[in-house]
């Protein structure tokens, strides 16, 4: 079976198509052909070796991705699901060694695995299901009441798209970072305030509330740059696990989306939230396997707007 691997970190060269074993549903999985694996910054950190003290150890090849979405082959006997065979479905993947999102086949955990919105091709509905839970797990983290006020930075970004979006369905008011070329998307997500973004974004709040705002999520990785645009007392949510000092009872978390595989409820109310047209998927541009470096290096040289995802079939 055709997957997309890497025997060693380092640059988008490193990744190459590799044969893995064929893999059968267990009694409590679900088989996913997949159709469209995604990319996302998570994927550049376990090739070029950026998280690989978080990594489980492996024998190579690795195999990245957190992203599928393709159509169930088969549902494991003690699997209780309306799902059947030939549906369409989206997951989010947890890599371990061989098992990622970068592969023809995956078996996945019954609850990792929801229908697709309707309507939408599996090119966007593999944007989704990581980026969304990211999102959703960081507003509970925040746990801000409507009529909060949200600072969101990595605002152009898919996790702060779905943060503006979701955020927005929970009556809070969104101020966000954006450069002058993104001003038209950062609006067209819903966005109350868009500020410069960078450390400007931190003054440029400050001045419109001198008291700071009641919550952060720090998707452009300011970490303690960005605390100061928080109030005595609010809360503060970073992606990659910068912690804080706790100065001034601010309320420090982490999102670690990994916590979040296996939640069918929230994957699939990100699902609703699609059908609702209250949350749109980005497709940026689609990549055949063998152009699967091409496509890091593009995503690394920044500016893309939306999801690179790779076509398996």
């Amino acid at each position: 079976m055709l997957a997309i691997g890497l025997m060693k970190h380092g640059g988008p060269e490193v990744l190459e198509l590799i044969e893995v074993p064929e893999v059968k549903a267990e009694a409590d999985e679900i088989l996913v052909q997949v159709f469209c694996a995604a990319i996302n910054p998570t994927d550049i950190l376990a090739r070029n070796g950026g998280i690989a003290e978080r990594q489980k150890p492996y024998d190579p090849p690795y195999v990245p991705g957190m992203d599928v979405s393709g159509k169930v082959m088969e549902i494991g006997e003690n699997v209780k699901t309306h799902l059947k065979k030939g549906d369409a479905v989206m997951a989010m993947v947890v890599p371990n060694g061989q098992h990622g999102a970068y592969r023809e086949q995956i078996a996945l955990k019954s609850g990792a695995v929801v229908p697709i919105p309707e309507g939408v091709s599996f090119e966007e509905a593999c944007t989704l299901p990581m980026n969304g839970l990211t999102a959703k797990l960081s507003l509970e983290l925040l746990n801000l009441n409507s009529g909060d006020k949200l600072a969101v930075t990595g605002s152009a970004g898919a996790y702060g798209g779905y943060m503006i979006q979701i955020a927005k369905t929970l009556g809070l008011y969104v101020i966000a970072d954006t450069s002058e070329k993104d001003q038209n998307l950062i609006k067209s997500l819903g966005a109350d305030l868009s500020l410069p973004r960078g450390e400007e974004f931190i003054k440029h709040i400050l001045e419109r509330f001198p008291e700071g705002v009641d919550g952060l999520a720090d998707g452009a990785l300011l970490n303690e740059k960005a605390v100061a645009a928080v109030k005595n007392g609010g809360s503060f949510t970073a992606v990659r696990g910068y912690q804080g000092t706790g100065e001034r009872d601010i309320n420090f978390t982490q999102t670690w989306v990994r916590t979040q595989d296996c939640m069918y409820e929230k994957l699939d109310d990100l699902r609703k939230l699609v059908n609702a047209k209250k949350v749109s998927l980005r497709l940026a541009d689609t990549f055949s396997p063998s152009q699967v470096s091409e496509a890091h290096k593009r995503f690394e040289s920044g500016g893309v707007r939306g999801r690179l995802v790779i076509k398996f079939n």
